[in-house]
């Protein structure tokens, strides 16, 4: 309803701004179209602050949100982004400005494709498909690779003349598909499965040209991205310039920056290699003549010794101290025998001298009787009795006369 005042019966500025806000506050949520023309994310805020400019009519106003309204769409949203804003008017009543309170943030145009891919990418990533796990290493020297590209296009031109130009013997499968607009993904998911069946490709380049993000969608379709990431042979994406990122890029084995770079990536330079295998020959004839010199220089250190040097020296002197030895041997040998018989003849002389027939040749005789017995006395035998005399060279036959 409205105020009666008058320049006698004025009201006070703050119930004005109470009374202002008021009737802002009785106003529903808006939908709000502008462009962002100042941001202001302070580290560790729970709110962010922004202004909204509508350039047709250079009028602004100030947007305020929380935190995680804002996060939503930070990867897609900056200044200069024009955006959607679902917010609720406020009024500030102790300084008397007005602002909107942003409960949901949408991009507009570019920035809502932005959004949509980014959310697709999250979700992607949620499920494993850029795990770097799940790279597979690209051939050393592929025999055939698959090529997807547009027909007569740039990047084909470039791939191939610079992967020929790098090896010469190399193959390729091309498939020439549409690299935009409605039909491009069905033909370049049908021309990936092909060539991934194909029994003598070992590698598979999609490549494409630069264009804006509009002409590379294709190449960010979810349907591409699960059949390359299903591929079991290695995928290189070489799509547009190096700021081009599509989704293809982080599923891909392997990203190019460009389709020349795809085909330096692929193919090994064939004067590089060359000249790898000269200098790992030159190293290995460095390495085995190194080796036989240090041999060579051991062997003559052996030979050098005396041992090897005068093997037979060695023998000889042997030879004398074993020929030293025997004589030593020998003289020993004969010292035993030589006193052993001086022994042997001091006990022959002693045995000779203590024989009974020592004492027979000296005169000596011994009388036996019939039995064999030494007759010691004369009583034991008796006259007539016969006796047989043993002398020093033979026996006498006696007769006892008498006794005595």
């Amino acid at each position: 309803m409205a105020l009666t005042t008058s320049a006698e019966s004025p009201i006070p500025v703050s119930e004005i701004s109470r009374l202002i806000g008021g009737w802002i506050d009785r106003l529903g949520t808006v939908w709000v179209e502008g462009q962002i023309t100042q941001l202001s994310r302070r580290p560790g805020a729970g709110v962010v602050f922004l202004t909204l400019r509508d350039p047709s009519a250079d009028v602004s106003i100030s947007v305020t949100c929380y935190r995680r309204v804002f996060d939503a769409v930070a990867d897609v949203v900056a200044e200069g982004s024009r955006v959607v804003v679902q917010a609720k008017p406020e009024w500030y009543t102790p300084r008397g400005t007005l602002s909107l309170r942003a409960t949901e943030i949408r991009p507009v145009g570019i920035g809502e494709l932005l959004a949509r891919l980014e959310m697709l990418k999250r979700t992607l990533a949620t499920e494993g498909l850029f795990d770097p796990r799940h790279k597979k290493p690209l051939p050393f020297l592929p025999s055939c690779i698959g090529l997807v590209c547009g027909r007569a296009s740039a990047a084909e031109r470039d791939v191939l003349e610079n992967a020929r130009r790098r090896w010469p013997a190399v193959r390729f499968e091309v498939r020439n598909v549409a690299v935009q607009g409605v039909h491009a993904v069905p033909q370049v998911v049908a021309a990936v499965q092909e060539l991934d069946e194909h029994p003598e490709v070992d590698v598979i380049v999609v490549a494409r040209g630069g264009g804006s993000v509009e002409d590379l969608l294709p190449f960010s379709d979810e349907e591409l991205v699960r059949t390359v990431f299903r591929c079991s042979t290695p995928v290189v994406s070489a799509i547009g310039h190096e700021p081009d990122s599509p989704l293809l890029d982080l599923v891909a084995d392997l990203r190019a920056s460009t389709p020349t770079d795809a085909a330096k990536k692929v193919v090994p330079d064939v004067g590089e290699e060359l000249t790898r295998i000269r200098q790992l020959r030159d190293r290995a004839r460095h390495t085995v003549t190194m080796r036989l010199d240090r041999e060579e220089h051991g062997l003559a250190q052996y030979r050098s010794r005396p041992v090897l040097a005068e093997p037979y020296g060695m023998v000889g002197m042997r030879e004398d101290e074993v020929a030293a030895l025997l004589e030593r041997s020998r003289r020993t040998l004969r010292h035993r025998l030589d006193h052993a018989a001086t022994d042997l003849e001091h006990t022959r002389a002693r045995v000779v001298a203590l024989s009974p027939a020592a004492t027979l040749e000296r005169g000596y005789a011994v009388l036996q009787k019939a039995d064999g017995r030494a007759v010691r006395g004369p009583d034991e035998v008796t006259a007539g009795e016969r006796l047989t005399a043993r002398v020093a060279s033979g026996r006498l036959a006696v007769e006892v006369l008498k006794e005595e």
